[in-house]
């Protein structure tokens, strides 16, 4: 991990759905900004149970419908990610204290926070829903939490890093 890159990891259960969208939108509004240079940005699972495989087609059509390109290849979370990433992003609480807690085993210390803390609208809840088992709906709904919470980090970590 350089210095001069910002490294961000997007972390929810299986690595299909919420994780995989929230590293394209963030990825998308970097490259706006002209900023890639600047961000490692990548996603992962808490469980192995979709490794190797595609985003969920859901989220792959919703995003696509906002211009959003989602490619990544589910992968579950490593020792390693705690060395690579200085910020890492659950979508729920159950995924935040799996990372915590796999953090302080490795004696690792990234930020690890819920995405959804950066989401103006959270209105208390700041679990990202998991839209696996709905319908589109779900998936529009998780794209918009992503978006607005997206936003709000990069600009943060703009002004963190003096980007």
């Amino acid at each position: 991990m350089g210095e001069s890159r910002v490294s961000v990891l997007f972390v929810c259960m299986g690595n299909i759905c919420r994780s995989p969208l929230a590293e394209a939108v963030f990825r998308e509004l970097v490259s706006r900004d002209g900023l890639s240079a600047s961000f490692d940005i990548d996603s992962a699972g808490t469980s192995g149970y979709h490794d190797g495989e595609a985003a969920d087609p859901r989220t792959i059509e919703v995003a696509a419908r906002r211009g959003v390109r989602v490619d990544s290849i589910s992968r579950r979370v490593t020792v390693h990610d705690f060395d690579r990433f200085s910020v890492i992003l659950a979508m729920d609480e159950d995924n935040l204290e799996r990372l915590e807690h796999l953090s302080a085993k490795v004696g690792a210390s990234p930020e690890i926070r819920l995405l959804r803390e950066f989401d103006p609208d959270a209105d208390g809840d700041l679990a990202v829903p998991d839209p696996y088992y709905g319908g589109t709906r779900g998936f529009d709904h998780v794209q918009d939490i992503v978006e607005r919470s997206c936003r709000v980090l990069l600009h943060e970590l703009r002004r963190r890093h003096t980007l």
